[in-house]
């Protein structure tokens, strides 16, 4: 079947050979054999049904074809291998857009102690932070990479942790609360009193996990108000200040995981 177009590597080995004067010099100056230049300009001469090089024992000439299709291909070699010197360059020194696509308790808690040193160790990238807590697919939303809790990764991405490895929360109640309902002493207290529970969008409500001491507890107490974990989180604030929020003794604190997931999924081009 008739080839659509000649191989670029044909034509690289056309320009190779005239530029060179010969077969052998062309050979000596790249890693390609004389036969196979040889081959490889037969090739093109045969797709484009010209003759391209005069060949003699003593010299190798462009043909008149040889000489034009060689002055409209140099520049465009030339802005070729330009090209790939400029993609060769990000190997050394990172540069571009980054872009993050992050849950809003993330931008808050895990990046304010990432982001300078970062942008101070790579000053050619530019950081893009979008805040989402849809969880929406990272790749799908134009991110190279995206944070997530551990219980929240895709199968399919790969993951390495940042930042601190356990991250801990503290739950609070206003005095007026406890002053009514009591101070719970114990997570499993918290069956016991009305909270306010945040969750992600389309996600179910996460029960708590508190842990002291290497015990662990988890708990899923009733509530009264439900926000959106994010942007939800001032109304969840201000009404704990006013009345809900409950608070076990400080000892046991609220964890979570934080790793980031990388854009490249496994087996595929991301």
């Amino acid at each position: 079947m008739e080839r659509d177009r000649p191989d670029m590597a044909d034509v690289g080995a056309f320009m190779k050979v005239a530029r060179a004067g010969g077969f052998r010099e062309a050979a000596r100056a790249s890693d390609i054999s004389a036969s196979a230049l040889s081959d490889a300009v037969r090739r093109l001469e045969a797709e484009l049904g010209v003759r391209l090089l005069n060949r003699t024992t003593r010299s190798v000439v462009p043909t008149e074809a040889g000489r034009g299709l060689m002055e409209r291909l140099g520049p465009a070699f030339g802005e070729i291998h330009a090209a790939l010197d400029f993609a060769r360059g990000f190997r050394d020194r990172p540069a571009g857009v980054l872009r993050l696509n992050v849950p809003v308790s993330a931008a808050r808690l895990v990046l304010p102690s990432i982001v300078p040193p970062f942008l101070a160790a790579y000053p050619d990238i530019r950081l893009e932070i979008m805040t989402d807590e849809s969880f929406v697919d990272v790749i799908a939303a134009g991110c190279d990479a995206g944070i997530r809790y551990d219980e929240r990764l895709q199968q399919d991405m790969i993951a390495v942790p940042i930042g601190a490895r356990i991250q801990r929360y503290a739950s609070g109640a206003s005095p007026a609360y406890l002053d009514v309902h009591g101070r719970p002493r114990h997570p499993r207290d918290l069956l016991s009193h009305s909270c306010i529970r945040g969750r992600f969008a389309g996600r179910p409500i996460s029960p708590w996990e508190f842990e002291r001491d290497g015990e662990a507890v988890t708990v899923d107490p009733p509530t009264s108000l439900v926000v959106q974990a994010g942007g939800g989180s001032d109304l969840g604030i201000a009404t704990a200040r006013r009345s809900r929020l409950t608070r076990p003794r400080p000892s046991w604190c609220r964890r979570a995981v934080a790793r980031i997931s990388a854009s490249r999924r496994r087996g595929g081009h991301g």
